[in-house]
């Protein structure tokens, strides 16, 4: 079992308030984030914005994958994913991923493609976007 683990840290109001990201590994350190860079368009990140750079790097590995296992070396795999929220009776909610993949790659054409939905289908982040979530809360003094 491999456990990869990020932090979040939030001051203050929902609009007027401010948090950072951290990860274990250090490829975010107190990194900025809040409500204007998630709903006003400012520059900075947010959740969404994380979850389509993990779906995409996690599609392209995966993709890269079955294409391997096919005996198809791609040259390159680029690929985008599109996280889109909406405000629903319930509240915001994320309500598609969508991905946009070229795929350079000397094969037949229908194999790649097929390895594509292969690896949409199986790729961890795609299947986390159907986990169950669980959750361990503590009140702090």
């Amino acid at each position: 079992m491999i456990t990869k683990s990020a932090d979040a840290h939030w001051q203050g109001s929902l609009k007027e308030g401010r948090g950072t990201i951290s990860s274990d590994s250090g490829a975010l350190k107190g990194h900025p984030y809040g409500f204007a860079t998630r709903f006003e368009g400012q520059r900075g990140t947010n959740p969404e914005e994380l979850i389509g750079a993990a779906h995409a790097a996690c599609f392209s590995m995966a993709l890269s994958g079955v294409l391997t296992e096919a005996g198809i070396i791609p040259d390159s795999i680029d690929t985008r994913s599109s996280i889109t929220m909406e405000k629903q009776d319930i509240g915001f909610t994320v309500t598609r991923a969508h991905l946009t993949t070229t795929i350079k790659a000397t094969g037949d054409p229908e194999t790649i493609l097929a390895a594509a939905e292969k690896a949409k289908a199986n790729c961890p982040i795609s299947r986390l976007l159907k986990a169950e979530i669980t959750l361990d809360a503590t009140v702090a003094d």
